[in-house]
This record gives structure tokens, sequence and C-alpha cells, in this order.
């Protein structure tokens, strides 16, 4: 058993240093954040789709926003789109899974909004076509991907690719990338309120 967590932490922590060590995909957490910003100031809010594990990152990235990540601020609006029940069950049965997150944001996205797809595989059917729909009213799609995005990276305008293929360690990089984007804009949005 030590020698599988050894071997895993050993993964994790290369997979995290190579993170660190890309100038690329730091870039485009940047630019994610730029584009979440300028939505933020807008008016827009950020709309956040993933299945298993990513649908409870959803969850948290989205507490982030709305509740504070590094200061005390007003709250940022941010939707995971798991989180309601009836809407996945009904829209699930009535219409396939495939649509469980596109029925949402049809119904919430406006233009200028940005959806965020997290998907480990870049191949996420519902994820798919959620990000279709955002594309077609207006609003930016942004994705969390593995390090080759699969189809989810020609259907966003920024695409971040974790440098990993394990799914584990692909969604711990996420939630690292996540803190980076939420804590980059709460820096954006509220410049008066980071401690000194």
């Amino acid at each position: 058993m030590n020698g599988y967590t050894t071997a895993f932490l050993r993964r994790s922590a290369e997979a995290m240093a190579a993170l660190a060590a890309s100038d690329a995909e730091q870039a485009v957490l940047a630019a994610m954040t730029d584009a979440i910003v300028g939505s933020l100031r807008g008016g827009g809010k950020l709309l956040i789709a993933g299945n298993g594990g990513s649908a409870g990152d959803a969850q948290h990235i989205a507490g982030e926003f709305i509740v504070r990540l590094a200061f005390d601020r007003d709250p940022l609006p941010a939707i995971a789109l798991a989180v309601d029940g009836s809407v996945l069950t009904a829209a699930g049965n009535d219409y396939g899974f495939e649509h469980v997150f596109d029925r949402q944001v049809r119904a919430l996205a406006r233009p200028g909004d940005v959806l965020l797809g997290i998907s480990t595989s870049g191949r996420s059917p519902n994820v798919l076509r959620a990000l279709d729909s955002a594309r077609r009213i207006g609003a930016v799609c942004l994705g969390f991907g593995g390090r080759h995005g699969g189809p989810m990276a020609e259907r966003c305008d920024l695409i971040f690719r974790a440098p990993a293929d394990e799914t584990a360690i692909i969604q711990q990089l996420h939630i690292t990338a996540a803190h980076v984007v939420c804590a980059l804009v709460e820096r954006a949005m509220f410049p008066d309120r980071i401690p000194g």
C-alpha cells in the first residue's frame, strides 16, 4: 500500500510542478480571469457545468465566488448547474442526460455571461452541448480539460489543459487552477479589499 501511495503522490507532485513551470497554461488562467472580470463588470455571471467529481468542483468554485476565497468582499454571481435535482432529473427523463446542462444554459445564460465547462476527458456530451448553446447565445466559453482537451477544446474560447492524463490528478489541477482564477478575480474586482 505504501508503494501505491508514494507513487501516486509523486505523480501528483510532478503534475503540479509541470503546471507551475508552464507559462502557457498560466497565461490561459490569466486570460480566463480577464474574461470573467469583463463579464462581471458588465453585469454578467459565471455558469459552471461538470459531471461527477467535476460537478463537485463546479459547486466548490461557485461557492468561492459567492462567498469568498482569500478575503471578505461582496458576493460574485456564479451558478453550478449540477445542483438542481428537479431540473436535472426532468431534463434527463424528458430529453436525455446529454441535455441536462444545455437546458439550463438556454434558460439562464445571456450574451456576455461566461460558461465554464469542466471535463477531464473533454468528451462529456452534456458539457459539449452546453458549450454549443452558450456559444450560440453569445456567452464566453471556457473549459477545464485534461492534457489534450478533447472535443471540448474546439468549443472553447479558452481552455486550461491540466498537464496530466490520470482523472484524479487532472481534477486536483482543476481545483488548483480554479483557486488561482478566483483569487485573481477577487483581486481585480476588489482591489481596495486586498489584505495589506
